[in-house]
């Protein structure tokens, strides 16, 4: 299919590019980006004045539960709630049942992926067997079946000399490693950020000191052995504070947020509702608002959503039960263009951390808007109002704190590989 993309605000944050342009795709690749492109007859004309043409969005940390989760979420379905929030690519956890950590489930998920046929899915294999902290998977095997990266996720390598032998291994292959930092010491038990409406609710607290002091002590191993670390879903100022000072150091850390901690506190926990659960716990106001400057000074380089969708019976029961997390993709959109309506960050910066960041974390050769790259396009409505509608989430998992929220700002069209996955321009559900 060849598509025309007429007179669009194309911004690409790696070629500095905001402007009013079009874009041409032939046989899944861009063929231009110029000013007054003439359209052939053989050519679909799709008019998106008032809209942004972005480089295809990209969430660096998914969890997609299959295999054995599918009641959960499939494959399918999270690539398709993936398209429908705008991601042209995911990538997507290990913690699977069995987990990532060896070649034929690596290659299941490919399979599947190529079967739904809607976005990008790029496995992350486990750092360890089992994700069980005690001895390394084979790095070059996952490599070779097509991880593009190494986590044990939710379980953070607690053995330092393990995490050590992780990172040199896989600084040799050019695998970047990302962390869970969290002192399971000092977190045991908690259900919530340690502090003030954990002791008026009377649930056990998470300090914040427990993921800092895990990012304290990876920043100096990474430091140590000369390689690079990212750090996954960053809460707490302690965090923004330590992974500024490494960058003011030139070590090769990055760092990711996800919307729920720039959006919500702790505060929002007062009717213990269990979608409100996540890990890490959801902080203070003060967290809040470092977790903003990290984003704006660019100590944060990326926005993930860390996508976790559970099934009722794993949400619907005591807080102390519920399993952590929210189904973000097809929110997370709509949430980080307020970072923008703020005065937070610019949309070019906000596009950066949304695509071209995530890309050159992941090795990925995406997220540019130039000839001869494959067309993968996010088309946003900056100025569209719509409302969160969990029952007409594509994914599975409807858990979110976010249902009946209005919000401003959604995508409306996502390419993949030129070939349109989802088509929203005419109404948004």
């Amino acid at each position: 299919m060849k598509l025309l993309l007429k007179a669009a605000r194309v911004i690409d944050p790696s070629q500095k590019i905001d402007a009013r342009m079009d874009i041409l795709i032939e046989e899944g690749k861009i063929a231009g980006c110029n000013s007054n492109i003439k359209a052939s007859q053989d050519v679909k004309v799709i008019d998106l004045t008032g809209m942004i043409v972005a480089p295809g969005l990209i969430d660096m940390h998914v969890h997609l539960r299959e295999p054995g989760l599918e009641y959960k979420e499939t494959i399918a379905s999270g690539s398709a709630a993936a398209v429908a929030g705008g991601f042209t690519s995911i990538a997507c956890m290990p913690n699977t049942e069995p987990v990532n950590d060896n070649r034929s489930v690596t290659e299941f998920i490919r399979r599947k992926a190529a079967e739904a046929n809607l976005a990008n899915v790029y496995p992350i294999g486990a750092i360890s067997i089992g994700s069980e902290g005690r001895q390394l998977t084979e790095f070059w095997d996952l490599k070779e079946a097509g991880i593009l990266a190494l986590s044990d996720d939710g379980k953070p390598v607690m053995d330092a000399a393990l995490m050590r032998r992780a990172l040199e291994y896989a600084s040799s292959l050019d695998l970047p490693v990302i962390q869970h930092c969290e002192d399971k010491n000092l977190s045991a038990g908690g259900l919530m950020n340690e502090g003030y409406y954990a002791t008026v609710l009377g649930l056990p607290g998470i300090p914040a000191i427990a993921e800092d002091v895990m990012v304290a002590r990876d920043i100096l191993i990474a430091e140590y052995t000369r390689t690079r670390i990212h750090i996954a879903h960053v809460s707490t100022a302690g965090a923004v504070r330590l992974i500024r000072n490494a960058k003011a150091r030139g070590l090769n850390v990055t760092a990711e947020t996800a919307p729920h901690y720039f959006t919500l506190t702790d505060e929002s926990l007062q009717d213990y509702d269990t979608n409100y659960k996540v890990s890490p716990p959801l902080r203070s106001a003060a967290d809040v608002a470092a977790i903003k400057e990290g984003l704006a000074d660019g100590t944060l380089d990326v926005i993930a959503c860390d996508h976790a969708p559970h099934a009722r019976t794993d949400k619907e029961v005591e807080f102390e039960y519920a399993l952590n997390g929210i189904s973000g993709l097809e929110t997370s959109l709509g949430l980080s263009l307020n970072l923008v309506q703020e005065g937070v960050l610019p949309l070019p910066e906000l596009i950066g951390k949304m695509s071209c960041n995530p890309a050159r974390i992941l090795n990925l050769p995406k997220g540019a808007l130039i000839k001869g790259a494959d067309a993968d396009i996010t088309v946003i409505h900056p100025d569209r109002s719509w409302t969160v509608n969990v029952k007409a989430f594509r994914s599975r998992g409807k858990n979110s704190p976010f249902s009946g929220r209005q919000m401003q700002g959604c995508a409306v069209l996502t390419i993949v590989g030129g070939d349109i996955k989802y088509d929203g321009l005419a109404s948004k559900t």
